[in-house]
């Protein structure tokens, strides 16, 4: 096995398969779906995506305000070639997702944040009514995608090995899906956790598995792993290290929930110079010696592992800048995963 290590700040990227213009999220804000005023501040934050949230920030007697203001915003934003606009709806089991989805549909919003799915025929079920909606509004087949929060219950966090026998019987499906991301709030307190971390401000057993199936399961099935939440959004240097976590693990973007936290996550998901570099030479020193399997570089050994791992990170800066393609179709197609 080689050691030649990539430098200071590398990590394992692991971008979604699929067209090479598909642009990665480093960043999608939370904002309530019935305040004007954070929508406001969320729309000149930075952030790759906005969640227009009409779950868990609305109150119930609100949801028809809120949304009748997420739509009303949707249409207002007609250009989303800097920043997409996403809805997070009511779970499945609700029985009010349906009317969230036909309430802001008209906006066209570029995705849906799925909570609460309980199995991969749940995300099914909402592919196939924005396939419906697609064609009531005259908008393209697939054009909508899905951001799954995938760990929320008990049943999620067993039944994620599904998601690709499922999804592989049912393409269309797949092709919406963008991303998964893992909660903890919801999955606590179904199970009636009553500390998510030890002393040492380490994640507990439960949610360390939460967090490790999510990632391995979007990579898996060729999306983005997205991380979590970092709650306390007052505290800047335990969101650094939260970043550092996430992306030294695998993850490519990461949930926000407060403008202050976009900066540093767009900043964190990016390859630095130094990463850009050290995969070029990677890459430029397979491609002089096609066959070889092993080779030295600097003195070190380097294997086809090191070349994968460099081709994702150049991957990784070029689906970047496909984030910043003109609005349009081509724009919302560049989110396929298929």
């Amino acid at each position: 096995m080689s050691n030649l290590s990539p430098p200071a700040g590398v990590r394992n990227v692991s971008p979604p398969s699929g067209s090479p213009n598909t642009p990665v999220l480093r960043s999608l804000l939370f904002v309530p779906g019935d305040s004007e005023r954070k929508q406001a501040k969320a729309i000149v934050s930075g952030a790759d995506a906005l969640i227009l949230d009409l779950e868990d920030s609305v109150a119930v007697a609100q949801l028809p305000a809120a949304r009748a203001r997420v739509r009303e915003l949707l249409q207002s934003q007609t250009d989303r070639s800097r920043q997409q606009l996403w809805v997070r709806v009511n779970a499945l089991s609700s029985g009010i997702l349906l009317e969230d989805l036909v309430a802001v549909f008209p906006g066209m919003p570029d995705g849906i944040v799925v909570p609460k799915a309980a199995t991969a025929a749940d995300v099914a079920e909402v592919a196939h009514y924005l396939s419906a909606l697609e064609a009531r509004e005259g908008q393209g087949a697939g054009s909508t995608k899905l951001v799954v929060i995938a760990t929320e219950t008990p049943q999620a966090l067993l039944t994620l090995n599904s998601y690709g026998p499922v999804l592989a019987a049912d393409p269309r499906t797949h092709e919406r899906l963008a991303g998964l991301t893992w909660g903890s709030e919801d999955l606590s307190a179904a199970m009636g956790i009553t500390h998510k971390t030890d002393r040492q401000g380490s994640l507990t057993f439960t949610f360390q598995l939460a967090r490790s199936l999510c990632v391995v399961s979007a990579t898996a099935l060729g999306v983005q792993a997205i991380d979590g939440v970092y709650l306390d959004f007052r505290d800047a240097e335990g969101l650094k290290r939260d970043i550092e976590s996430a992306r030294r693990d695998g993850f490519t973007g990461k949930l926000a929930i407060h403008p202050d936290q976009v900066g540093p996550i767009n900043e964190a998901f990016i390859p630095g110079t130094a990463e850009v570099e050290w995969a070029k030479r990677i890459v430029a020193a397979f491609a002089a010696s096609p066959d070889a399997g092993v080779m030295s570089l600097d003195g070190q050994m380097i294997d086809k592992p090191h070349l994968v791992q460099a081709r994702r990170i150049l991957d990784l800066m070029g689906r970047r800048g496909a984030a910043h393609a003109p609005h349009g179709q081509p724009a919302r197609d560049a989110l396929d995963r298929g």
